[in-house]
């Protein structure tokens, strides 16, 4: 099966640094095929006949041995992909005039309440839910109007990642390759 791996809080500098080099030779190591990694921010597509749970806990292990940092690794697989492309409005974008983001969460958070915490202000904000996402839309010149920026730091915010759909998009290009 193709999965992403989708790391929160890895980044080119700041205190979580890891190589994507280093991260695809974690991956192979592991016995993963197919390790393809893209831009510096914790993205890996693989295929493995391993679950999701599995795939989770056992890439956090072996990265917190590694490198020792604890990081959360969301797993997302080809089919889930596939869904949420269907309901990623196609005009949707992250350009100069909109930035929009999909909200990926960790595994046991329920989006339908997750909804409920965020606070979406009309003619502000939109945002849609599907199984473990939330994709959030904004035009830029409201960016610092919008709620989406208050959820920064909260421990709601710990328990996702963060990818802008042009990413995503790339992502599940990626994954329909491999």
């Amino acid at each position: 099966m193709v999965y992403v791996a989708l790391l929160r809080g890895i980044n080119v500098g700041g205190k979580n640094k890891i190589g994507m080099k280093q991260l695809k030779e974690t991956f192979l190591r592991l016995g993963l095929e197919s390790v393809v990694t893209y831009i510096n921010s914790g993205n890996v597509i693989f295929v493995d006949h391993q679950t999701k749970d599995v795939l989770e806990k056992k890439l956090r292990q072996e990265i917190y041995r590694e490198y020792n940092l604890d990081i959360p690794v969301l797993i997302r697989s080809l089919t889930e992909f596939e869904c949420l492309m269907k309901i990623l409005p196609a005009d949707w974008k992250n350009d100069d005039t909109m930035k929009c983001d999909v909200l990926f969460l960790e595994s046991g958070l329920d989006e339908t309440a997750v909804m409920e915490k965020l606070t979406v202000k009309p003619g502000i904000d939109t945002a849609l839910s599907a199984t473990g996402v939330i994709i959030w839309s904004v035009a830029r010149k409201n960016v610092t109007r919008s709620s989406l920026t208050k959820i920064v730091g909260t421990d709601l915010y710990k328990k996702m990642t963060v990818r802008n759909v042009n990413t995503t998009r790339k992502l599940y290009e990626m994954m329909r390759n491999i």
